[in-house]
């Protein structure tokens, strides 16, 4: 069976992985300025951290629509036997309610909802591409999708609260506060929702390695065949000090480092850095 796997943006994998795979990446879309551009198309990440620099206000992302799917299922699905499509969390954006009425037209597309973002999404999309590659069927796959999704972790910690402040997610005298005391918060998504963690103080890199080795606590638990490195924009040692840090918690059989993009960077902003794994099924 010749399936085809396709994904929005959001998953931010890297280009080396998605040309591996043949996956084809939909952008959303990214508003700044008063115009609207797609994301990893005609607007990169370092645009938009330059945009607000100079001053400019904090860009919105805005779903695909149905007409943007359609175009997608449309040129796919007399080409393979399935097409399945995986989206950003449906608590994040209208992209997968957009994709399955999209869908309601092909017998043989398949819209699975990732309950995720960035590369937390990225796992979902690459576990499928594998099963796809190893002969199973479309509704095996997204049979398998759905009990793989919950063990997704994905979690971020943050060096700036400014873009979170700005675009209306945390309060100017939380942040502010957050600021005085060095505090640098960590991200989890949980149940395909966004919630704060623990709070880390101190230098970037000092709190980047302990939030690290809070994740990877228990590796015995943790499934070794991939973890994700994912960063808005850091420095190079200090992507390499995450590398070494997660080599030393856990052995992966592949270690991805990738960069994440528009969607995902209009939120957390600059210096923002990421493990993201599966646990073992229980």
């Amino acid at each position: 069976m010749s399936i085809k796997i396709t994904s929005d943006s959001t998953c931010d994998l890297s280009p080396e992985l998605i040309e591996r795979f043949n996956i084809h990446v939909m952008p959303l879309y990214i508003n700044m300025g008063g115009h609207t551009y797609r994301d990893g198309v005609d607007i990169h990440t370092d645009d938009i951290f330059s945009h607000v620099d100079a001053g400019g206000e904090i860009c919105t992302t805005s779903a695909g629509n149905i007409s943007d799917y359609q175009e997608i299922f449309s040129r796919y699905s007399p080409e393979y036997d399935a097409v399945i499509h995986i989206n950003i969390s449906s608590d994040f954006s209208s992209s997968h309610q957009q994709a399955c009425i999209a869908a309601e037209d092909y017998d043989n597309v398949y819209v699975v909802d990732s309950r995720n973002l960035s590369t937390g999404h990225g796992h979902v999309v690459l576990q499928a591409a594998e099963m796809a590659e190893r002969g199973m069927s479309a509704p095996e796959i997204v049979e398998e999708l759905g009990k793989i999704i919950p063990r997704v972790d994905a979690s971020f910690i943050l060096d700036r609260l400014d873009y979170m402040r700005k675009g209306g997610r945390c309060s100017s005298v939380a942040a502010l506060g957050a600021n005085l005391l060095r505090l640098k918060p960590s991200i989890h998504v949980v149940d395909g929702k966004m919630q704060v963690g623990k709070k880390y103080r101190g230098a970037l890199d000092k709190c980047m390695v302990e939030y690290i080795r809070d994740k990877l606590s228990s590796p015995e638990a943790l499934d070794s065949h991939r973890i994700f490195i994912t960063y808005s924009s850091l420095p190079p040692e200090l992507i390499e000090l995450a590398k070494k840090t997660v080599d030393t918690c856990k052995k992966f059989d592949n270690v991805e480092i990738t960069r994440a993009g528009c969607t995902i960077s209009c939120h957390c902003g600059q210096n923002c850095i990421g493990v993201l794994f599966i646990h073992k099924a229980k």
